[in-house]
Formats: C-alpha cells, structure tokens, sequence
C-alpha cells in the first residue's frame, strides 16, 4: 500500500498528483476497505449516494492542499489517525508506552521498511521512522550534499538506486496517512572524533538543514515528475532525530534546541522517564537485559548483534524490559532498530514477534516519539517530575493511586 486504500498510484502532472492525494488522505482518514466505499448490499442507490459522499469530501478537503518549493512535498492539513494527550487524572495509571523506531529508514531489496508497516498497521502501532536524507538524493546529485568537515557528497552510508528512492518514497507517504513518524538519521552518518561527535552547532545546523532541503526538493534531484508528492510539510513535520553511533549529542542538543526540534533520541540512558535538556525533550536508548548473560546493553539491535546474543535473546530482552517498566514505573520502553539483515534477519523478526506480543493489549500504547512527546507536554510538570523519582523498575509506593494523589486533574480538553 502507499497511499490510501487502492495501493500505488502514479500522477501525470502536479493537478493530478493533488486530486490523486487529495484521495489518499481522505480515504486513509477515513479507514477504507472497500473500492466504492459502499457494502455489497446497499445496492446502486446505495453505491451512488457513499460515491457522491466521497467525492464532496474529497473536494472540501482539496481546497487544503498546497504544494510546497517543486511540489515534493504538501500540506495537506493535520496528520490522520493521531491519537488525543489528555492529562492523567489525579491517581491515574500513566499507560505503557512503547516506541519503535528505525534509523536510516530506506527501501532497499530487503523490503524491510514495506514490511514493518504491514506489521505497524496489523497490530496498531504507529512507529518512528528515522530517515537518511541521502536516501532522497540520486549518486548523480551527490556533490549537493556538503557534509561538515568533509568533501562534498562524501557519505559514510551508500547512496540509493533510483527504483529505491522511488520505494522509499511510497513507504514514506504510507507510513505518515498511516499515523507514523518521519524522524531524521541526518545525512552522511559520520562516526568518531571526525565525525559527528566533533561536530560543532553549526555543523549540526547545517547537517539538519540539508536533510530538510533533500527532503523537500527530491522532484528537483530525482527528476520523478510524475510522482505524488510526500503529505506533509517537512520544516514542520521534522521535530527529532537520532544521531549516527549515537554520537555528538552535547552540541545536536543546541542545535535542535534552535530548529525547533521538540525531542532527540541519541543519548544512552536507563528505564526511567525522560526529562528535557536545552529545552528539549532527552529520550534515549535505554539499558535492558540481556537473558543469559550478567550485563544489559542498549534496547537496540545492533547492540545486541555487538554482544553476540541471538534473536531470542533479543525477543526476551526487550520483554523482559517491557515487564520490569510495566509493572514498575511505567517509564516508556525506547527501542531502536535497523532495516538490515544481521545474523540472518533473527533480530528484525525479534522486534516483529515482541511488536505482535505487546501492541495489542489493551493497556498498551505503541506511539511515535511525536506522540509521546505530545502526551509529555500534555501532562502537568509536577506530575512528570514524581514519575522522574521512580529508579529502573521502582513501585511507586502505596501504588499508582496513593502515589499520584491530590495531581491536577484532566485537561477537559485535550491537546
């Protein structure tokens, strides 16, 4: 699928391709299953009525469409299918948040990016998807690129094929009509001392900037004319990232502090509930177990590929952490992952079993960092700085209800 209900479509021209995704939101908001959107027995009246219906819809909501720079990208209004923050009433339960997320976030020959959305949309869980700008930009236009500190269109992470950035680009505009997150992974994933972590704030300004314009010019470089542009607004929709190697965070900190990121997921940190640093939320890779062994290491994949553990010990790991936060403090469980095939794909189809496990229960939310961050923002600061109190897998004493008495109510009107 890459847009709303009828799979892939392609465009002839800017007007088509807004008519065409003028469709595709609409059909996504409304959670199509069907063609004509009418049941098989309404019968013609039936049909022509829901296909009247669709098309005044489709017509209101054209009127919001409004192409961006070269048409790569569009406002096409709110995101669909987000989830409402409201303030826990005084003694409420925090829920369980899970975030899933994945770095670089590109369509290659593993199709592991076209899969995790089927995975997100079959168990409900809306996911973050980190992306490489470089992903947008054909080798050809590589000089475009000017990393700091390095010649231009030098990269550390291979340039895509151009039938990949087409990929890339369908999976993109699905996973966001479907309620996910378009994060950044910048650009040229430079590790170490001559990379990332001797980067300078104007460096990693510079470094965010270019993922934006890679992002909102791809028609320029790709030549893709007749493709549909990406729903969303990049300089609005991109509020946090993930550092290369986890790397340079001091100085991305300030920087994204001044784009106006509202959170960064590159520290390394334990189960607990995340606070701000330069006015930006600090929601890092987490410390979890590893079964079998007497250290724990960071809920990402690679790091347990480093560490030698096999599928299931990442499967179990990531539970086991999941069930420390759940029936502790309910501190979010962060968990970070890569579209690769290490150690013949044990560790993707790790995530997709721990996914299937946890998703659909019902005191369960698996969000996107956007919308965690939302709910963080919703609630009130006395409230976050208690829950900030509980260590990894702490109780609250006397329980949820003791422990969070006499805190503001609910906002009646959530944000």
């Amino acid at each position: 699928m890459a847009v709303g209900c009828g799979g892939r479509r392609r465009t002839t021209g800017a007007a088509i391709a807004v008519l065409t995704l003028v469709a595709a939101v609409m059909a996504a908001g409304a959670g199509c299953s069907g063609g004509d959107g009418a049941s098989s027995d309404e019968g013609k009246g039936g049909k022509a009525k829901a296909g009247a219906e669709k098309a005044e819809k489709a017509e209101r909501q054209q009127s919001r469409v409004r192409l961006i720079g070269d048409g790569s990208t569009a406002y096409t209004g709110r995101q669909p299918r987000q989830p409402k923050a409201a303030r826990l009433a005084p003694g409420e339960t925090p829920p369980q948040f899970v975030v899933f997320s994945w770095d670089g976030a590109g369509e290659d020959g593993n199709e592991l990016f076209s899969r995790f959305r089927q995975v997100g949309e079959k168990y409900d869980a809306d996911m973050t998807y980190f992306l490489s700008g470089l992903y947008l930009l054909p080798e050809s236009e590589r000089t475009t690129y000017r990393p700091p500190g390095r010649t231009p269109g030098e990269s550390d992470i291979g340039y895509l094929k151009d039938e990949n950035i087409e990929a890339t680009l369908e999976q993109l505009r699905a996973v966001w009509l479907d309620g996910s997150e378009i994060g950044t992974h910048f650009n040229g994933h430079f590790c170490g001392s001559e990379g990332v972590a001797g980067w300078s704030v104007e460096d990693w300004r510079s470094e965010i900037d270019q993922a934006k314009w890679m992002v909102r010019n791809w028609k320029t470089t790709t030549g893709f004319d007749d493709l549909e542009p990406l729903p969303f607004d990049y300089e609005k929709e991109l509020v946090g990232g993930r550092a290369p190697c986890l790397e340079g965070q001091e100085n991305l900190l300030k920087a994204a502090a001044e784009e106006g990121f509202r959170y960064d997921s590159s520290g390394n940190g334990l189960q607990v509930w995340p606070e701000k640093r330069e006015g930006v939320w600090d929601i890092p890779l987490q410390s979890v177990p590893v079964p079998g062994r007497s250290f724990e290491t960071l809920s990402m994949d690679y790091n347990f590929y480093v560490n030698g553990a096999d599928g299931d010990q990442m499967r179990d790991g990531l539970l086991a952490a999941f069930d420390r936060a759940h029936d502790g403090n309910r501190a979010p469980l962060i968990v970070g992952n890569h579209f690769a095939d290490w150690n013949d794909g044990a560790y993707v189809d790790a995530v997709e079993e721990v996914i299937k496990e946890l998703c659909p229960r019902d005191d369960v939310r698996c969000v996107s960092f956007r919308q965690l961050v939302d709910w963080l923002d919703a609630q009130d600061p006395a409230v976050l700085e208690k829950l900030r109190t509980l260590g990894v897998g702490e109780q609250p004493e006397g329980g949820w209800a003791a422990f969070l008495h006499g805190t503001p109510a609910a906002d009646e009107t959530a944000r």
